[in-house]
């Protein structure tokens, strides 16, 4: 979230009166008295004034949640106002970003960061030099996804999150390993599926730890629901791998079951269940922290008919 403003000094009064003075404005006789300033009238322009100071307030607000952070690097909102309001899988946080991970933003983003602005589809062969591409939704921090590109520099990443200090920590860490194969986007998933992707684009989609958003209201705020299969179906590649793990087993238990309801998607597991986490996918600093709590952790690998 932006810093919050200072709020706008109060005008000062008019300076108290002495006791026993006359007041400057004093009618003389025979003349009427003045309306008082302090009464009605002074109560209704103090609250316009309030009113004026609020509506700057909001203003500026407005447009610092708009300004990017790093002039250069990922925008505050690239897909703006052009596309429908609609209920979000995630939710954008505005932590601090280190020296170190604003310096990747400036030097890296113009070379390996994309906007999703839902205003031109990506030529995927030109980004990744003719590599097939796997698009993986919410990275964190960013360090299993440098892994796996650093494990696997056959298979491009399109990395695609909206937290701007793992932004900047992924173009780091790749930049230190050298490698050359991950693409860091940043905005909204469904967007960029819906309006930047060719059909038949990608050949994989990685979905790890996504928000479970464990409150009964908030499970329509999942990712992994019906209408998000259909559309990641149509840019698919025919025996593209989708691959999802969570440690929350009430959202596991929801992603086996629309996945195995899904039409044109397919089980990897003979027995239709969960599958062991395979060896391309990287323990986690995160997974590691939610095994030591008791977690339970299940990964589910489907594929495209």
């Amino acid at each position: 979230m932006s810093e919050p403003l200072n709020p706008t000094p109060e005008t000062p009064g008019p300076a108290p009166e002495t006791p026993g003075s006359a007041p400057d404005s004093a009618p003389g006789p025979g003349l009427d008295a003045a309306p008082d300033p302090s009464g009605a009238e002074a109560a209704t322009d103090a609250e316009a004034d309030a009113a004026a100071r609020r509506a700057a307030s909001f203003e500026r607000q407005r447009r610092l949640r708009q300004e990017p952070r790093f002039p250069g690097g990922p925008a505050a909102d690239p897909a703006g106002s052009h596309h429908e309001r609609r209920i979000r899988s995630f939710q954008p946080r505005r932590s601090r970003v280190t020296a170190g991970q604003e310096d990747a933003l400036q030097r890296l983003w113009p070379k390996w960061g994309l906007d999703i602005d839902g205003r031109g589809v990506l030529d995927l062969p030109t980004l990744f030099d003719g590599l097939p591409v796997v698009l993986e939704i919410g990275f964190g921090m960013g360090e299993a996804t440098a892994q796996m590109a650093a494990e696997d520099p056959d298979t491009g990443i399109l990395a695609v999150d909206v937290h701007t200090p793992g932004q900047g920590n992924l173009l780091g860490l790749a930049d230190r390993a050298g490698v050359s194969n991950v693409r860091v986007a940043n905005g909204d998933a469904i967007i960029l599926l819906r309006e930047m992707l060719e059909p038949a684009a990608l050949h994989g989609l990685r979905v790890y730890f996504p928000d479970p958003w464990p409150k009964k209201r908030h499970h329509k705020r999942r990712l992994i629901q019906t209408e998000f299969l259909d559309l990641v179906a149509q840019r698919l590649k025919p025996g593209a791998l989708v691959h999802c793990a969570t440690d929350w087993e009430p959202y596991a238990e929801q992603m086996l079951e629309v996945l195995s309801a899904h039409p044109l998607f397919e089980n990897t597991q003979a027995d239709g269940g969960y599958a062991p986490r395979p060896a391309f996918r990287p323990l986690t600093r995160f997974e590691g922290q939610g095994l030591d709590k008791g977690h339970v952790v299940h990964d589910v690998l489907f594929t495209r008919r």
